[in-house]
């Protein structure tokens, strides 16, 4: 939640300022500690409330409540505010399984307060995919943003950039056959287009070598999905692609990497990337290595399903590929 202090601060300076901000917290523990929820101040003029085991619509019944409270409580000067009353904005995210660090539930909490101030602020907001955020994101520019920095890659590997592109495309094409938020499509198609830029930190000689990898190679190839996410964590614009970046090689029997996480424990977006990535992967022609065919590849994925792969995108990425090049499954023997 964010407070209004700077005005305050501007008008009668900071240590009554200050005694502003212990009157605000006072209000925040004595309503929250009777619940045993956790209150605490996040930065500034901006506090953080965790309420253990609430779903979204009591946390908002509650928050709202406190709102309405914290308007009626009167302390000396609230009158230069703009509702003529103390008042605070708040944004609210349910963890849910999907959400892996606690910079991801705050950048989506984030998100619903950004969404209450502009709707002129003293509102609680929950958070939603779908809500219409002022600083949307034109998303072809993004896509030429990201391919600039992708042809790097031109002159280090040609392969990983043609992966990187047709993961890219087939992400585009499988938002038609599963259920996404356009936020969430959004993502997903960026994301899948720089999966792989933590790639640019592995040598070359590595990247390009056509024998099979030692086990210390393969160490390294490994942690380009943390290389990766540095360098995406330093695009505050693409701060939402991290957990595809980071997350792709997790498998939903928790053998993956880096981190071996399993089930729902893994992002969804990250589930679906997970299996356009080794599609692709296992169809990828190179020079002088074997390559599956597409129907080859399609049975692996369903042998894999439920292990390394979530069954229900599986299929949607099976049908996918069916309806783009026109042949039934039974045909994908002749294709490759």
């Amino acid at each position: 939640m964010w407070t209004a202090s700077k005005k305050y601060n501007d008008t009668f300076g900071h240590l009554k300022g200050d005694k502003l901000l212990e009157f605000f917290s006072k209000l925040l523990l004595q309503e929250c500690d009777p619940h045993h929820y956790i209150a605490g101040r996040h930065g500034g003029d901006e506090f953080t409330i965790l309420l253990p085991g609430k779903r979204e619509r009591e946390t908002f019944s509650f928050i709202n409540s406190l709102r309405k409270k914290v308007n009626d409580s009167y302390f000396e000067g609230v009158e230069i505010f703009p509702h003529g009353c103390l008042t605070f904005s708040a944004g609210i995210i349910e963890y849910t399984g999907g959400i892996y660090d606690k910079s991801q539930l705050m950048d989506k909490a984030d998100q619903a307060l950004y969404y209450a101030k502009a709707q002129g602020k003293n509102l609680v907001h929950i958070y939603n995919e779908q809500s219409p955020i002022s600083k949307t994101i034109d998303i072809e520019q993004d896509i030429q943003e990201i391919e600039q920095q992708l042809k790097i890659f031109l002159s280090k590997d040609i392969y990983t950039f043609q992966h990187s592109k047709r993961v890219f495309t087939y992400a585009m094409d499988l938002c038609d056959y599963i259920p996404l938020s356009d936020a969430e499509k959004r993502t997903l198609i960026l994301g899948a287009l720089f999966h792989d830029i933590g790639k640019l930190e592995v040598p070359k000689h590595i990247l390009q070598k056509k024998e099979k990898l030692t086990a210390e190679e393969w160490s390294i190839v490994k942690k380009h999905v943390i290389w990766g996410k540095e360098i995406v964590s330093a695009i505050d614009k693409y701060s939402d692609l991290i957990p595809l970046v980071e997350l792709h090689h997790e498998r939903v029997d928790g053998k993956g990497y880096p981190y071996g996480l399993a089930g729902d424990d893994i992002p969804k977006l990250a589930r679906i990337l997970c299996v356009i990535d080794s599609f692709d992967a296992m169809t990828t022609e190179r020079p002088y290595q074997k390559t599956k065919t597409f129907d080859e590849a399609i049975q692996e994925l369903r042998r894999c399903a439920g292990q390394q792969f979530d069954e229900a995108f599986v299929e949607s990425f099976i049908r996918m590929i069916a309806n783009k090049y026109d042949f039934k499954l039974e045909e994908m023997n002749s294709v490759s």
